[in-house]
């Protein structure tokens, strides 16, 4: 683990805007990989369904997120609901996960993934996810296999198709 990094789960009544700022930049900046937020209510909106959200530090600077649902989520995305039905109230469910460009291939996005997985493996529930496959997103879904994901179901949608993915 590189021991530069760290991270924190933020209060959901203590979050700054400053932070959700941040999370909101750097997830546009990665549409389409990730869906679009319509604007930092949407983010809140977002925070408030997830069991929480996963900021990556290097040193003092932000630089990574991961919003992560439970099976307890009011949550209405057809992706979460997909594990919801499968595997009723016991999964953790990654909706969405960044690591800034500059920071990427340098083991933020293994260290944030393990943390995710300790968890999971804690509770002794899957930690589930979708990547897209059309438009393809080649990098992440060689990344999740590496992690020891494993194919769950594909998805088609009107303007894109998703597979999921379980550990």
């Amino acid at each position: 683990m590189n021991s530069s990094l760290s991270f924190y789960y933020p209060k959901k009544d203590k979050i700054s805007d400053e932070l959700l700022e941040c999370i909101l930049q750097l997830n546009q900046f990665n549409t389409p990989a990730l869906g679009s937020l319509k604007n930092i209510e949407h983010l809140k909106e977002l925070y408030f369904f997830s069991k929480f959200i996963l900021v990556v530090k290097n040193k003092k600077s932000f630089i990574g997120f991961a919003v992560v649902m439970d099976g307890n989520s009011e949550y209405q995305s057809l992706n979460y609901k997909y594990f919801k039905k499968r595997f009723g109230s016991s999964f953790l469910y990654i909706d969405r996960v960044v690591i800034k460009e500059s920071h990427r291939r340098r083991g933020a996005g293994s260290y944030l993934y393990d943390r995710l997985h300790d968890l999971a493996k804690k509770e002794g529930i899957p930690l589930c996810c979708e990547v897209n496959i059309l438009p393809r997103n080649e990098i992440s879904l060689s990344f999740h296999y590496k992690k020891g994901f494993e194919d769950d179901g594909e998805c088609h949608f009107e303007d894109h198709s998703v597979r999921y993915l379980k550990k």
